[in-house]
């Protein structure tokens, strides 16, 4: 009788190891705050991953840049240091021009637009991302970009030498032909360096402003849509590929779920936020023909650039959107 239950009590204690050894665990470093809708949409999907593996691959989310920095998430999944991450997309546009696709001024100003241009930008996102050993997963866009200032602006002239927040090679070039004078912060340092008087204005989406309190040191906010650009989820190849098929077919199909998602979730944003931005203080402004005028030629100008140093490969894109 003793026998047994030790027989017994210890094919139940090895039966338990195996299953843990089945069980994985994915560390998934973001770049935004955990109240961030795109955080939010990513926690879901990790709970899906895990519901639908029943526990057998947990996904463990690190937001607001606390295990890698923004810029550094994508070489983090590209060298397997981690196997999944989010990134915003056209932090790679120094790469190659089509990952910045999404981030040029006034080509896809409305979500059915900027649905068209991920349609077109995907297939070549995945084999720039595939060479690099990553596979897309899924990617939910920022709600229109609008301008922050500390006054109202209504023309370009106005912008002139301020010193503007930039985050990537695109809004650079932005800020110089502007005229105003470009400066690089990543998200969570924007408080400190409007305080500090680092930077004087920025473009960005009603959710970065509420996440990061503008109020506090911005006074107006003008929804000139500039552009709807997108953050991609994405994992690494060979992680991937290590999974079984079943578990391969629930992270597939929770991404899926995650994109319809999170393309909802950003459309509620826009309206939400920026009413939330009115609510505290915030003067929300429409943007005045004059300065419209200006930006859409400053957009022009960036898209015969981008055309240009994107060659035949940009022009086939262009060419997927319907420009």
């Amino acid at each position: 009788m003793l026998i047994s239950r030790i027989i017994g009590g210890t094919t139940a204690a090895l039966a338990g190891l195996a299953i843990g050894a089945q069980a994985e665990t994915w560390d998934m470093p973001t770049p935004y705050p955990d109240a961030t809708f795109h955080t939010v949409n990513i926690s879901e999907f990790a709970a899906d991953v895990a519901a639908a593996t029943e526990g057998a691959l947990d996904i463990k989310v690190h937001s607001a840049a606390s295990l890698f920095k923004h810029p550094e998430i994508s070489r983090a999944v590209r060298s397997g240091q981690v196997p999944i991450g989010e990134f915003f997309l056209s932090l790679l546009a120094n790469e190659d021009p089509a990952f910045g696709a999404d981030s040029l001024p006034f080509l896809a100003t409305n979500y059915e637009d900027a649905e068209r241009l991920w349609a077109a930008q995907k297939d070549a996102i995945s084999a720039l991302l595939e060479e690099q050993g990553m596979m897309v997963l899924y990617s939910v866009p920022w709600p229109p970009q609008g301008l922050y200032t500390n006054n109202e602006i209504t023309s370009v002239e106005d912008l002139a030498g301020l010193k503007f927040r930039t985050y990537n090679a695109t809004l650079e070039e932005f800020a110089n032909l502007a005229g105003a004078a470009p400066t690089q912060v990543e998200n969570p340092d924007i408080p400190q360096a409007f305080s500090t008087g680092r930077v004087e204005a920025m473009i960005t989406s009603p959710s970065t402003g509420v996440n990061s309190k503008a109020w506090d040191f911005l006074t107006h906010y003008t929804d000139i849509q500039a552009w709807i650009p997108k953050n991609v989820v994405v994992v690494n190849t060979r992680s991937f590929r290590r999974l079984d098929d079943a578990t391969q077919a629930a992270v597939l199909e929770s991404a899926a779920a995650a994109e319809a998602r999170g393309w909802e979730m950003s459309r509620a944003e826009t309206k939400a936020q920026t009413a939330v931005l009115a609510e505290n203080g915030i003067i929300v402004v429409e943007p005045s023909e004059e300065l419209m005028t200006g930006l859409r030629e400053i957009g022009a100008q960036m898209l015969e650039n981008w055309t240009a140093e994107a060659g035949d490969a940009g022009a086939a894109l262009l060419s997927a959107y319907g420009q």
